[in-house]
């Protein structure tokens, strides 16, 4: 038996090695750059570190105020010290993520143990615990938030936490306040915890409430104690102090195309009840069939069931390339496994009912935050909720699989899975590190690195510098990867500091540095920009290969520099007069 158990421990300390490894491994370079929202991460570290408030001068925050919303504060907490060593570079912001992920790993393995010996006789072998750790480690969806500034894998890393937590109180309730420590401090960390977490512990209490009420008071009243005091503060934030605006703002319900949508909707009723004209009025059938709750309605069934589709989890994952790399959430092979996972868990009559229910609501309510939410049906971060219990469906499949096999076909089907995940993982690690930090570079805002940092080597020899605003808003960028100093950022915020400028007209500002675009084409410029200005122009408003091409760059003003996409496309140029 302690032969057993220490091989298992062996495996699993491989596992995290493997899955440390694969999460840690050229972190600085893979995603090729830090994209917009990892350095509005980083640069509210940077704040907090340097005098204690958020960019916008708030102390100490529950909600961060970000350029685009208000942020969740607990990964931006977790990231302050590692930009205090590393400084705000891609190690420094995604390192949180990585350690997060990694704990994911070895708490899968932890939840799936617990899970699984709730109302069941001990046993010293977890073969599905260590399989469901090893697929977590090597999961397309898992290192693709593992690798970047994304507060979801910490969410996960506390939910598996907070789960594994309560299956120990329900053998020790000594572990309950804990559980409950790790599942409040979720909302802390990504907006569609704010919604699946009341629902998932109402859901706990419900399925074991005999064993919870069971408990002995102290432990309960502890526990509840911690939860109000942990969960009070950031659900009194999100209801009044403005942690809602995200979600309203990609709600359904605030979708812009809702009234167009049924007003056509309206009109083709009419159209084929045969009026014509304009002005034309819909009647009652009209109002009750298609009106602002019907069309959202039938979106959010769109994007409950879209979860749900081998589109998303097997074939194409998210559409956005800063999400998924393409390839889908889950290797291929997986699908075979899950649905034999599903047939054998909620089959399996041996297996105590609560768990199989629990399950099942998981999965089911961990989709709705998701499914409330515009293009919610295919969006990787707001659906990583079901990363954990899919995992542990393909693993249970697997093993299931595994015995039900004959014994003289078991080598030979463990040699042909094994063959099948290295094909797959080969091919998503050829994808990962070749193919996509090219097919991803815009996605990640490569260049803007280069280009604020070129700009601060030489911006001493200009009175003015212009930044250009004619892709992303480039504030965050600036400030960033300047690193301007936070409490000069806060006293002279830019936003609304605004100045007019010929050629530009009104134009945001700080210092001596202009956030705006010049009118007209390249041409024209020569015009408006001396030997004192400064110019760091987007690629696609010169819309000349200036790398191919430098002969045509305009004689009345000069081509400093030119910042390359890792593709070699242009990406930024610097330009300044010649008078």
């Amino acid at each position: 038996m302690l032969r057993k158990i220490f091989n298992q421990k062996f495996i699993l300390i491989l596992i995290i090695l493997l899955a440390t490894f694969l999460r840690l491994y050229k972190l600085s370079a893979d995603p090729v750059s830090l994209f917009g929202d990892e350095l509005d991460l980083g640069y509210q570290a940077y704040s907090i570190l340097h005098t204690g408030k958020d960019y916008y001068g708030n102390a100490f925050p529950i909600h961060f105020h970000s350029l685009a919303e208000w942020r969740t504060p607990l990964y931006l907490y977790s990231a302050v010290p590692t930009v205090a060593i590393f400084g705000i570079t891609p190690f420094g912001v995604r390192l949180p993520a990585a350690i997060f992920g990694i704990l994911s790993v070895l708490m899968t393995y932890l939840f799936v143990k617990e899970f699984l010996s709730f109302k069941e006789p001990p046993t010293g072998k977890h073969y599905r615990s260590l399989l469901a750790a090893f697929l977590m480690a090597i999961n397309p969806w898992s290192l693709q938030y593992s690798r970047a500034g994304f507060e979801a894998t910490q969410m996960i890393f506390l939910l598996l936490m907070g789960l594994w937590l309560f299956f120990k109180s329900l053998k020790n309730d000594k572990w309950l306040w804990m559980s409950v420590i790790s599942f409040v401090l979720m909302p802390w960390v990504y907006s569609t915890a704010k919604l699946f977490t009341p629902i998932f512990l109402v859901t706990l209490f419900v399925l074991f409430k005999n064993e919870i009420i069971s408990m002995r008071k102290s432990s309960l009243i502890t526990s509840i104690v911690v939860g109000l005091i942990v969960g009070v503060p950031i659900a009194y934030s999100t209801l009044f102090g403005g942690g809602t605006q995200r979600f309203n703002y990609i709600s359904v319900f605030s979708d812009p195309t809702i009234e167009t949508e049924v007003g056509n909707a309206r009109e083709t009723d009419a159209r084929m009840r045969g009026e014509k004209g304009t002005g034309l009025s819909p009647k009652i059938f009209d109002r009750v069939i298609h009106n602002k709750f019907t069309f959202a309605g039938n979106v959010i069934i769109q994007n409950y069931l879209s979860a749900f589709s081998t589109n998303f989890l097997f074939v194409k994952g998210d559409p956005n390339l800063r999400q998924s790399i393409g390839m889908g959430e889950f290797y291929r092979v997986e699908i075979i496994a899950l649905i034999f996972g599903i047939i054998f868990f909620f089959s399996e009559k041996s297996r105590n009912t609560k768990i199989k229910i629990l399950l099942a609501l998981w999965i089911l309510f961990g989709v709705v935050p998701a499914a409330l939410t515009r293009d919610g049906g295919n969006h990787a971060t707001r659906l990583i909720l079901i990363l954990p219990p899919l995992i542990f469906l393909i693993a249970f499949g697997w093993v299931g699989i595994f015995n039900k096999i004959s014994s003289k076909y078991k080598v030979l089907f463990f040699v042909f899975l094994a063959s099948l995940y290295t094909v797959s993982f080969s091919l998503y690690i050829h994808e990962y590190y070749v193919h996509y930090p090219w097919n991803s570079e815009r996605w990640w805002h490569a260049g803007y690195k280069e280009a604020i940092q070129s700009v601060k080597q030489i911006d001493k020899n200009y009175d003015k510098v212009v930044i250009s605003t004619a892709n992303e808003p480039p504030w965050v960028f600036f400030a960033a990867w300047y690193e301007y100093p936070p409490e000069a950022w806060q006293k002279n915020f830019p936003i609304g500091n605004d100045v007019n400028i010929p050629g530009l007209g009104k134009v945001s500002h700080i210092d001596k540095f202009y956030f705006g675009s010049f009118s007209g084409g390249l041409y024209d410029w020569g015009k408006e920009i001396n030997s004192k200005t400064l110019y760091l122009a987007d690629a696609k408003e010169v819309n000349i290969n200036l790398i191919m091409e430098p002969e045509r760059t305009p004689q009345d003003i000069k081509l400093i520099k030119t910042i390359a996409y890792p593709s070699g496309e242009p990406a930024f140029y610097l330009f300044t007069g010649v008078k």
